[in-house]
């Protein structure tokens, strides 16, 4: 990975020259390369809308698609959209402004669906819900009137975790976000290429590049998130055991049908004896741990 600022993507101009950047963004952008490769995100001379909330995660997977396709690693056309969608106090031009700067190839799309949600959802319920489902629509849209075969988001591995638990604990199941996914009307992939990638290491990595944040607590984020209830029992998990979240992570990695309940996963109906005699090799039936 060369770093001479001759030979540099502009949205790492000036990023610290100490060895543990380099080795941050080094890791962030190998990860996000195996990603790539492990879920068959490439379709050669397809174009990518890469979403862009102005959030440390959305930043840093800004930064990561130009290095990998600086490097000629991702053969695809990359389409930064940022959607305002009409919170109180969102600073409509930080966006832009930086983009323009960076040289990176955009569109800005308003939408006023805050509107829309604070009249639909009840006073003490969370808004979280319906605005996403309402931003995934116009993404969609965009995505389509762009020309792009995929909708690109930057949702990470703690991002991944926490999900599962929130349908572990609330939804009974066992489900998460998955790196790649084909929307409902089967037109578009959506992607998330930093699924390996540690939240801490997009929070010191966007810091460190000194990126424009923008809070997302413009719409008034309500307090005691079933998110953030599950985010605190991980942190503390972590903090008892550290690399527990990872560990956790490479066991989404590890699925055994055979070891779970769900018959719609495994034929445990059809599970027999050879010969009327157990065999403990056999491939049919599981071995017990």
């Amino acid at each position: 990975m060369l770093d001479d600022d001759s030979d540099i993507h502009p949205l790492f101009t000036g990023a610290p020259s100490t060895t543990e950047f380099k080795k941050l963004r080094k890791r962030i952008v190998r990860h996000a390369r195996e990603a790539v490769e492990q879920y068959g995100m490439v379709e050669r001379s397809a174009k990518w809308l890469v979403c862009l909330s102005g959030g440390k995660d959305s930043y840093t997977l800004l930064a990561v698609l130009h290095e990998l396709q600086w490097r000629g690693l991702l053969p695809v056309e990359l389409l930064a959209c940022n959607l305002d969608q009409g919170q109180p106090g969102f600073p409509a031009t930080v966006l832009p402004e930086f983009l323009k700067s960076m040289g990176v190839p955009h569109r800005i799309e308003y939408q006023d669906t805050y509107s829309v949600v604070k009249d639909k959802v009840p006073q003490g319920r969370t808004f979280c819900a319906l605005c996403s489902r309402l931003r995934r629509g116009n993404l969609y849209r965009i995505a389509r009137e762009e020309g792009c075969s995929a909708v690109v988001l930057g949702h990470h591995r703690d991002d991944i975790l926490e999900t599962f638990f929130m349908n572990l604990f609330h939804g009974g199941r066992l489900a998460t976000m998955p790196p790649k996914l084909v929307n409902e009307e089967g037109d578009l992939f959506l992607y998330r290429p930093l699924a390996h990638v540690a939240e801490t290491d997009c929070e010191k990595f966007a810091t460190a590049m000194n990126y424009p944040i923008i809070p997302c607590d413009l719409c008034g984020s309500q307090d005691g998130l079933q998110r953030q209830q599950v985010k605190q029992i991980l942190d503390q998990w972590e903090k008892n055991a550290p690399g527990r979240r990872q560990v956790m992570f490479r066991a989404l990695m590890n699925a055994r049908p055979s070891h779970l309940l769900d018959p719609k996963l495994f034929d445990f109906m059809g599970l027999s004896l050879s010969k009327g005699e157990f065999r403990a090799d056999s491939a049919e039936i599981p071995q017990l741990r």
